[in-house]
């Protein structure tokens, strides 16, 4: 009789090792930790050394229609938008530095404080608008992997640090391959869900000598009124280097 063949469990047979390694070779974020992970998708949303991008808020509400347009220069998470339309706006600055932000118009004497969460139009907040900083302003706990659109992504459970930050909690659904957010869900720290947003990213730029992925386009939804909705479009990124006094406080009413 020839030898007899040993099996060996299927955890450990060279099949399932193949199959893992596979597996993991296939997904950009197989060695990567959570808070890396978030950190590439928030390079996806402004946190770059330098950039500048244009972006038209517009929110539908019953019959409705209200459009916004921001010049937004972000270094790291310190935006400066300035407002150019509409016209009653123009001129109009929004400055978020160290997770504080300020408003000011033309005519007043000093800038005035805001909240990031503050409406800025439909379901629209000042923060939508800027830059993101989840890998550090949020506490994050993967929940579990699922697809959307046919997409692997990884799936986190976001609780805010601090009363700064823009949403108490949410969900948000990174691809596995791409490292941006392609899906969210906000709530407030009771657990109501306030909107849901989808994310499409349609430009790019390069990062450490790579091309990647930039915000294109975020529709955000109200999750009782399913008729109203609020599409930021981004256009218009540049990568470039953003002078201090951009985000000088003292200096946004000059």
């Amino acid at each position: 009789m020839g030898k007899q063949r040993k099996w060996l469990p299927w955890s450990v047979t060279p099949l399932r090792v193949l199959f893992v390694l596979l597996l993991l070779a296939g997904s950009a974020s197989a060695d990567l930790s959570t808070e890396e992970i978030l950190k590439k998708a928030d390079e996806a949303r402004g946190n770059l050394k330098g950039v500048q991008w244009e972006v038209s808020v517009v929110s539908k509400e019953k019959e409705r229609t209200t459009e916004m347009v921001f010049f937004v220069q972000a270094r790291g998470f310190d935006v400066l938008a300035t407002s150019l339309f509409p016209a009653k706006d123009k001129g109009n600055k929004i400055l978020l530095v160290s997770g504080n932000m300020w408003f000011h118009k033309p005519g007043l004497s000093k800038p005035v404080p805001i909240s990031q969460r503050q409406k800025l139009v439909g379901m629209a907040s000042y923060g939508d608008i800027a830059s993101t900083n989840y890998a550090a302003d949020y506490e994050a706990t993967h929940q579990r992997d699922e697809n959307v659109a046919d997409e692997p992504c990884h799936v986190y459970d976001l609780k805010g640090r601090s009363n700064k930050v823009t949403y108490d909690r949410i969900t948000y659904w990174v691809s596995r391959e791409r490292l941006v957010g392609v899906k969210a869900e906000y709530y407030t720290v009771s657990g109501k869900m306030l909107k849901k947003a989808s994310m499409e990213y349609d430009q790019f730029v390069e990062v450490d000598g790579k091309r990647r992925p930039f915000i294109s386009r975020i529709e955000i939804q109200d999750v009782l009124m399913t008729a109203d909705s609020t599409t930021l479009q981004f256009d218009k990124t540049v990568l470039r280097e953003i002078p201090d006094h951009v985000y000088n406080l003292n200096l946004l009413a000059r």
